[in-house]
């Protein structure tokens, strides 16, 4: 698997967390998300089924998760910085099938301002 590089802003801190030790919140922007939906190449499908039928890890899909997982995360990021935050607090992935065709990938939390505390 080929690790995807990530694209986000250096100065955006991305955290599952709802605090960042040292640093207060000052302005809050909003949700934000990243989203995308993703189908398996022909091949990935093909690989994929035989792997379904002799068993063992599914290699293609988990890099094609991978690369929606960094997609999605890196949009969410994007629009943060759109918005003016520095960071993105309470990161949480969701994901979902579509029909059994695709995989939809979902990125949020919330987009805020933080100073260092006082």
């Amino acid at each position: 698997m080929t690790p995807v590089p990530p694209t986000i802003p250096a100065q955006i801190l991305v955290t599952t967390t709802f605090a960042v030790e040292g640093r207060r919140v000052v302005a809050y922007k909003g949700l934000v998300r990243g989203l995308i939906v993703r189908s398996p190449t022909i091949e990935q499908g093909i690989l994929g089924g035989l792997k379904n039928i002799i068993g063992g890890q599914i290699g293609a899909y988990t890099e094609m998760c991978e690369q929606a997982r960094q997609t999605a995360y890196d949009r969410m990021v994007e629009q943060a910085a759109a918005l003016g935050a520095n960071a993105v607090l309470g990161v949480s992935y969701d994901a979902s099938e579509i029909k059994g065709v695709a995989t939809e990938v979902l990125c949020f939390g919330t987009a805020v301002v933080l100073e260092p505390a006082s």
